[in-house]
């Protein structure tokens, strides 16, 4: 097998299993695919084709600098503190078009298409969001773990409140 497909299977792998924790609500092990100074961010749109660029001087939609964010994010879901996440939707998440970008002996970048429906069961309704994923994967012993995880929603205007789920 060429390196170049063995990285495309190592990253899909990774992103399905991303996909299908976040589906099952299994936090423990959405959490664990993630370093401990990973990035998650979901800039916000400036305009019609612009994105923010810097989390920590521009709006984002969604922001959190480590894992021990998401940790507390994961955390206010559990215990039912986010009362806007209580409770959780379910969700199914299609991830496609992966492609390896650049890919090293410890890392790679992976760009890929995603869509996730969601059904609100406080509203009975159910909504689509869709856009473009940028994973930067670290291998770490044996596997890979997400590194940073950059979310470009393409249907930004939201009509619900929006979470780690829901992308």
């Amino acid at each position: 097998m060429t390196d170049l497909v063995k990285a495309l299977a190592d990253a899909s792998q990774a992103l399905y299993r991303e996909a299908y924790y976040l589906d099952a609500q299994r936090w423990d092990e959405w959490l664990a695919m993630f370093t401990e100074d990973c990035e998650y961010w979901m800039p916000a749109w400036k305009g019609e084709h612009e994105l923010t660029e810097n989390p920590k001087r521009e709006i984002s939609l969604i922001y959190y600098g480590t894992r021990a964010g998401l940790e507390d994010r994961v955390w206010r879901i559990r215990s039912g503190q986010s009362i806007a996440s209580t409770p959780v939707p379910r969700t199914t998440h299609a991830v496609n078009n992966i492609l390896v970008e650049d890919v090293t002996a410890d890392s790679m970048t992976v760009l890929s298409t995603w869509t996730a429906h969601c059904f609100f069961h406080k509203t009975n309704k159910s909504e689509v969001f869709y856009g473009d994923y940028r994973h930067t994967l670290r291998r770490i012993d044996a596997g890979w773990k997400i590194a940073r995880k950059y979310v470009v929603l393409k249907n930004d205007y939201v009509p619900t409140m929006l979470d780690i789920y829901n992308a």
